[in-house]
């Protein structure tokens, strides 16, 4: 070559110095690895006792192996390792275990496995009551007095986690004979993995449930030093549920497939990080009582999108699609864990086929619609962003757009039925306890215009102010709702309209699961939208059908009983009464005293909703005595509680003054009263000017 010709060729005196300098620098090299290879035999007994002090000081754990040495200029071999807990049953044996790090990167601080050869491992997770040989796991650490860090940064915690899982992945592996068994007093089961290959980063494996019980095949490629990572698991037999979920979470979960993909991580600076890839599965079957009461099989479905992690935030990024067969939508959810917890979600479908979202439903998943057929398109829209520590400051809007949707087939729940008489199973829980017709046929029953036109106000107020302009759904009650439950961290207050309780107690099982809760949110919808059914027919139907008291259904028995009258009679005292007791309908005769008349705690009812009804105009055409009626009411004499030992007949009278204070100073009281018509209703500034 050319260029070899243009170097000038080396004199005597020169080629004896270029030789001395290659012969030192061979020399040292040679004299480096000879100190090397001479002193990482000490440093390995070094490592290894300060392994064994440490896993026995902080964890309580013994830690022996019979021979550990150099098996090559990076690899470390170690033969009979055991593992004991402090007076626990074994936790680990493993035969012979090599291991060895790749020197490239180690030259720039990173430690990154190479190779890893495991023989013979078995691993034993024993618990007896409550002491495990694995309860080290899960002892907190002790607290050391450090400074709060307010300066949380959630992308580099999750980098840092990345790494060291990426790092400890070998490029090359060999397993041999690997068994994982847990044991209690009332269980036994072994995963056994008689051999694992990964060869330069394509791996595959099959895990063993017990002796055959089971099988699931693990095939992918893996890249530590890229960070990717895909995954496929497949199970050999059908309906086979993963080991242990259902003892100890009551979960049952089985797949054909499933497919995890982490294709791309990728960081700009310490404050952003994103990870992206996808997922599929095929066959998912989920059973869990909270659930469903039947087990949940999703087909097939697939998602692919990015997780964008910031310093102090998490984000499924808006260009994520979730697919479960035609149906394919975009969920847009962040979340802010501090210094508030903020949690937003956001979708939107733009137009798309209606059928597409039937299809999608698991079949059996909502049995009332099994079957159904629709035509158009449809779009829904959902924002909803909460801070927990501010719940007041809520934002939930949903919509749909519905206008084209047309049923053509219904399902099991056939809703234009209740448009005829038919026939109500009435259930306490899950007894039945009679069944009623709803119809003509039925001697007590009672149309809508036969019922007093002051309780059907008195019901409407108490259970759906805005039945008659809602489609289905009240949003400042679903507002109401989610607030109150976030200041009380429990359930406390509902949402329910007259729609979902009417569909959730002529079509629906008693079961409160989640899955029951969105196949009532779904009948609604269909039911409302449809327009299959007028208003005035279901508030006649639910006036007919609904609990009044123990074994008491319906407007008709609930009138003859409590007061010996027939709904078109009752007055306003009455129907406040009445109203009051629909979501507690067994507690109803606890209202009342031993003279028939209501107890004093009850007035607040009267109070509150009597008001509200005089501020809607609602009793412009109606008598209304003192106190709304309060004293006029009187329970049945055969449903009287005896009276107590020691009370005179003179003690009402006084309670009754009592009482006629207390209604003189809440009507006074307008902030008050007000107050509550807001939170109850929301304000309407043009009425409050009228």
């Amino acid at each position: 070559m050319k260029w070899i010709e243009r170097i000038p060729s080396l004199g005597p005196k020169q080629k004896k110095i270029a030789f001395i300098v290659s012969g030192s620098l061979l020399l040292l090299v040679l004299v480096a690895i000879g100190v090397g290879l001479a002193v990482r035999g000490r440093m390995l007994d070094k490592a290894m006792k300060k392994a064994e002090l440490t896993l026995r000081d902080r964890y309580q754990l013994g830690f022996k192996v019979s021979d550990y040495r150099f098996t090559g200029l990076r690899t470390v071999t170690f033969d009979n390792i055991v593992v004991v807990p402090q007076d626990r049953d074994t936790l680990a044996r493993l035969a012979s275990m090599s291991v060895s790090v790749r020197l490239w990167p180690l030259l720039f601080g990173d430690v990154k496995i190479g190779n890893l050869d495991l023989k013979h491992t078995r691993i034993t997770l024993v618990k007896h009551d409550s002491i495990s040989n694995y309860d080290f796991l899960f002892k907190k650490k002790e607290k050391k007095e450090e400074p709060v860090d307010n300066e949380r940064n959630y992308a580099a915690l999750i980098d840092d986690v990345l790494k060291k899982v990426f790092f400890k992945i070998p490029s090359d592996m060999a397993v041999d004979d690997f068994e994982l068994s847990y044991q209690d007093d009332s269980v036994r089961q072994r995963i056994r993995l008689p051999q694992a290959v990964i060869d330069g980063g394509d791996f595959e494996a099959s895990l063993f449930l017990n002796d055959h019980d089971a099988q699931w095949n693990f095939a992918g490629r893996v890249n530590p030093d890229r960070q990717e990572l895909r995954v496929e698991v497949s199970s050999e037999q059908k309906d086979v549920e993963l080991p242990l979920l259902r003892r100890k979470f009551g979960l049952g979960v089985s797949f054909d497939k499933i497919m995890f993909d982490l294709n791309r991580v990728k960081r700009e600076g310490r404050d952003s990080l994103t990870l992206a890839g996808s997922w599929a599965f095929d066959n998912l079957k989920l059973s869990h009582h909270r659930l469903s009461e039947k087990p949940i099989v999703w087909p097939e479905a697939e998602g692919k999108g990015q997780l964008n992690i910031g310093k102090l935030a998490l984000e499924i990024d808006p260009s994520s699609t979730v697919k479960v067969k035609n149906f394919v939508f975009q969920p847009h959810v962040k979340f802010i864990p501090k210094p508030n917890k903020v949690l937003a979600l956001s979708v939107h479908t733009g137009k798309f086929a209606a059928q597409d979202f039937f299809d999608a439903i698991p079949k059996g998943l909502f049995e009332a619609i099994d079957g159904i057929e629709v035509t158009e398109n449809i779009a829904y829209d959902l924002d909803f962003q909460v801070n927990f520590d501010q719940p007041d400051k809520l934002l939930f809007s949903s919509k749909m757009d519905d206008h084209d949707l047309k049923v053509i087939k219904w399902g099991n729940a056939n809703i234009p039925l209740l448009n005829s008489p038919f026939v109500y199973q009435a259930y306490e829980d899950s007894v039945l306890m009679r069944q009623i017709i709803v119809g003509p046929e039925n001697p007590k029953y009672t149309a809508l215009t036969q019922v007093a036109p002051i309780l059907r106000k008195t019901l409407l107020n108490t259970e759906d102010p805005y039945f008659y302009q809602h489609k289905g759904f009240e949003e400042e009650a679903f507002k109401l709702s989610i607030v109150t439950n976030i200041k009380e961290r429990k359930f406390k207050r509902g949402a329910s309209t007259i729609s979902m309780q009417l569909v959730k107690n002529v079509f629906l099982n008693r079961n409160k699961t989640m899955m029951r809760k969105f196949e009532e949110i779904v009948l609604v919808w269909l039911m409302e939208s449809s327009r299959a059914v007028s208003k005035d027919r279901m508030l006649e139907i639910y006036l007919n059908v609904i609990e009044w008291g123990k074994n008491v259904y319906g407007i008709d028995e609930a009138a003859n009983y409590y007061f010996g009258k027939k709904p078109i009679d009752l007055n306003i005292g009455e129907s406040l009464y009445l109203s009051s007791i629909v979501p507690r309908p067994k507690t109803g005769l606890g209202s009342f005293d031993y003279t028939g008349h209501l107890k004093p705690w009850v007035q607040r009812h009267f109070n509150t909703y009597g008001y509200i009804m005089m501020k809607r105009g609602q009793l412009n055409d109606e008598a209304v005595p003192a106190s709304y009626g309060f004293y006029e009411v009187l329970l049945q004499p055969n449903l009287r509680p005896a009276r107590p030992i020691g009370v005179v007949d003179t003690a009402f009278a006084e309670e009754e003054d009592h009482q006629e204070s207390i209604i003189r100073e809440f009507e006074r009281d307008e902030a008050v009263r007000k107050s509550l018509m807001d939170k109850l209703f929301g304000s309407d500034p043009k009425k409050e000017k009228e």
